[in-house]
């Protein structure tokens, strides 16, 4: 993959909306091309992954401990898998698995958080695109709260 390819990829992907285009390029070098087979783990629910995976082609499922029959399929080019992994070096509560043959641009952490210490702005924007989407997450449990309430 070329690394203009791989800069495109990233500009497809919502997170990396945050980054300029020559943010996008540095990362764009220091991120690496993986292929998975049907049916591959990509990172185990307990696993610290070292980045996050954007989707390039293929489709994956995202199941928590317990809810393996339920799966959460996602096929869409440029989503982003584990998105928090680029900040936080924790446990990831999902497993994600390839369903078919699936094609991804992997961003190390390493390479965002040094990206982030040269930019103090672009670690400001990731950190305000961060907390809108837990308190977007968290306002979708509160709001489901009453349903379960009985």
């Amino acid at each position: 993959m070329q690394l203009d390819d791989a800069a495109t990829i990233l500009g497809r992907a919502d997170f990396f909306e945050i980054c300029d285009a020559e943010q996008r390029r540095l990362l764009a070098f220091a991120s690496e091309r993986k292929k998975f087979r049907p049916n591959t783990v990509i990172y185990a629910s307990g696993e610290v992954p070292q980045g996050a995976h954007v989707l390039v082609s293929g489709t994956v499922s995202s199941t928590q401990d317990g809810a393996e029959n339920n799966p959460y399929l996602i096929h869409d080019v440029g989503a982003v898998l584990g998105a928090m992994a680029l900040v936080v070096a924790k446990p990831r509560p999902v497993t994600i698995k390839s369903v078919d043959a699936v094609e991804t641009l992997f961003v190390p952490r390493t390479a965002f958080m040094k990206l982030a210490n040269q930019y103090p702005d672009l670690a400001g924007r990731a950190a305000e695109r961060i907390r809108r989407e837990l308190t977007s997450y968290l306002g979708a449990i509160e709001g489901a709260r009453g349903a379960f309430k009985k």
